[in-house]
């Protein structure tokens, strides 16, 4: 897949500067790209278009089916895609308990809990907290991470495909990534264990992926097959 870069285009002034974007090259062969942001700095936005073609920066966010969010996307305990009711609103993941990124607004820290249903999340504060459903990373126990990932079906990991995340390190920092090659799961994740956080990471989850990967900053635009997502995390400012 090829990067649309936007050296050459006119630059909106309004658009959010509070992020830092990076392209590395892992010795696995995972070219990745990335938004690293803070997470107080995210807004889970329904866009129903492809991230790149939106006047959004960011990146696509978790799993889904149509207009369907089959992953969590909440924020302070209401689902954002309310229009669709009940179900695919946001509010559960779907058939299975899986890892969900969670970002407590009051101690500004971000966790991995896996749950089915939003209501299972654990914050402080419920009227201040966003959370994103995914798959599992389990960063800090590497031999563990797998069987994890399979108890959560996750779907295609061993297939050549385009992969997202969202990982934090022990500062707090999130990186929003997309990868611009294909690779199983494990390559994806050893590529961001090697090249992202310089040794830090703590925890992440899998976003959805292969046409789904996209990614859009100043520097640069990855559109993955051009298919339009739900969802994405959206940097503000």
């Amino acid at each position: 897949m090829a990067v649309s870069t936007n050296e050459n285009r006119q630059k909106d002034p309004n658009a959010p500067h509070a992020y830092l974007y990076g392209q590395t090259l892992a010795s696995n062969g995972m070219e990745l790209h990335y938004l690293r942001t803070r997470p107080s700095n995210i807004k889970l936005e329904i866009v129903n278009n492809n991230v790149p073609l939106t006047s959004y920066y960011g990146i696509n966010g978790g799993f889904f089916y149509q207009t369907d969010l089959l992953s969590i996307a909440v924020v302070n305990d209401v689902p954002v895609n309310q229009a669709e009711g009940i179900y695919g609103d946001g509010g559960a993941n779907v058939k299975y308990a899986r890892g969900t990124l969670v970002w407590d607004g009051n101690s500004d820290k971000l966790s991995v809990q896996v749950v089915e249903r939003a209501s299972e999340l654990n914050v402080s504060d419920r009227s201040h907290y966003w959370a994103q459903g995914g798959i599992s990373m389990n960063l800090p126990q590497s031999d563990r991470w797998k069987e994890q990932a399979t108890a959560e079906n996750a779907p295609f990991a061993d297939e050549e495909r385009l992969r997202s995340a969202a990982v934090y390190d022990f500062d707090g920092n999130l990186y929003l990534i997309v990868s611009n090659t294909k690779g199983s799961l494990a390559s994806f994740r050893e590529a961001i264990v090697e090249r992202i956080g310089f040794g830090n990471l703590k925890d992440g989850i899998f976003l959805d992926g292969d046409g789904s990967s996209q990614l859009h900053g100043r520097e640069a635009e990855l559109r993955g097959d051009g298919r339009p997502v739900v969802q994405m995390l959206r940097l503000v400012r």
